[in-house]
C-alpha cells in the first residue's frame, strides 16, 4: 500500500514511517526539512512540502491509497493554525484527486471528560492548566481541524492520544472510541494504532482513542518536558516536520 505522511520529521512521524515500512508499505515521508529526515530504505521517499502549500500537497499525495497527518507544532499563546488548514489542505486535495482514506492525530484534549479516577491534582489543577492556558490555541486549532475533517466525506479516522511518552517498543495499548479515561500515550503505539487504520473499518468516520497502559511515566516531568520547556525552547511556526 502507498501511504504518504505529513509532520514525518516529528518524534511520533518517524516513527510511523519506521513502523509502515516495516510492514512493507510504500511511504512517501512529508517534510520541510528533508536533509534532517533519519529514516532511511527502500521502501521510504522523502519528499519535500509544506501542509500550508496547497501545491505541495497535492504533489505528494498523487496516487497514493491512504494520508496519515502527525503534524504538530509546540504549545504557544499565540493563535495556531497549522491543524486545521493542514487538513484543510489535504481533504481539498484528496477530493480533487478521488483519494479516500484519511487519519490524522488530534488530542483527548480537544474534548476533555471527567476523570476522577486520575486524581484531584490531576483532574482539578493540571489538566486545567494544561488544555484552557498553555494549550489553549493548540486545542482550539485541533477541534477546528477535527470538525473540518469529521464535515468531510472521506473515509476519515481522528486518532486521539492522551499524554506523549516515549517507549522503546509497541505496547498492547488500548482503544475505544471517542475517549479513554487515561493520561498517558507512547508514540510507538500511537503510531501503530494509525497503521493499523488504513485498512480496519471498526473507527470508520469516527475518533478513536488510544492510551499506554503497561508503563505510566510521571505526568509532571512529562508535563515539563513534552510541553512547558518545548515551548520555551521552540518558535511556535515550525511543525513536526
Amino acid at each position: 500500500m502507498k501511504i504518504v505522511i505529513f509532520g514525518a520529521n516529528g518524534a511520533t512521524g518517524r516513527l510511523l514511517t519506521s513502523q509502515a515500512a516495516a510492514l512493507g508499505h510504500a511511504v512517501t515521508a512529508v517534510t520541510r526539512h528533508p536533509e534532517t529526515f533519519p529514516v532511511q530504505g527502500d521502501h521510504v521517499q522523502v519528499v519535500r512540502g509544506d501542509a500550508f502549500d496547497l501545491a505541495s500537497v497535492r504533489a505528494a499525495i498523487a496516487g497514493s491509497d491512504a494520508v496519515l497527518s502527525t503534524l504538530g507544532t509546540p504549545f504557544t499563546r499565540k493563535p495556531i493554525s497549522l491543524y486545521s488548514q493542514g487538513a484543510a489542505h489535504i481533504v481539498q486535495a484528496m477530493h480533487e484527486q478521488g483519494l479516500r482514506r484519511f487519519i490524522c492525530v488530534s488530542s483527548s484534549a480537544t474534548y476533555p471528560h471527567p476523570n476522577p479516577e486520575a486524581g484531584f491534582l490531576f483532574e482539578k489543577v493540571l489538566q486545567p492548566f494544561v488544555v484552557g492556558v498553555i494549550g489553549r490555541t493548540t486545542y482550539a486549532d485541533m477541534q477546528h481541524m477535527e470538525t473540518l475533517v469529521a464535515d468531510s466525506d472521506l473515509d476519515w479516522v481522528i486518532v486521539r492520544p492522551s499524554g506523549l511518552f516515549d517507549t522503546p517498543r509497541i505496547t498492547a495499548y488500548q482503544m475505544a472510541e471517542a475517549h479513554l479515561n487515561s493520561k498517558f500515550t507512547s508514540r510507538a503505539d500511537l503510531a501503530a494504532c494509525m497503521l493499523r487504520q488504513v485498512s480496519d473499518d471498526r473507527f470508520l468516520r469516527k475518533a478513536v482513542a488510544v492510551a499506554t497502559v503497561e508503563v505510566k511515566p510521571s505526568f509532571l516531568k512529562l508535563l515539563w518536558r513534552e510541553g512547558i520547556s518545548k515551548s520555551l525552547h521552540r518558535a511556535p511556526r515550525p511543525a513536526a516536520g
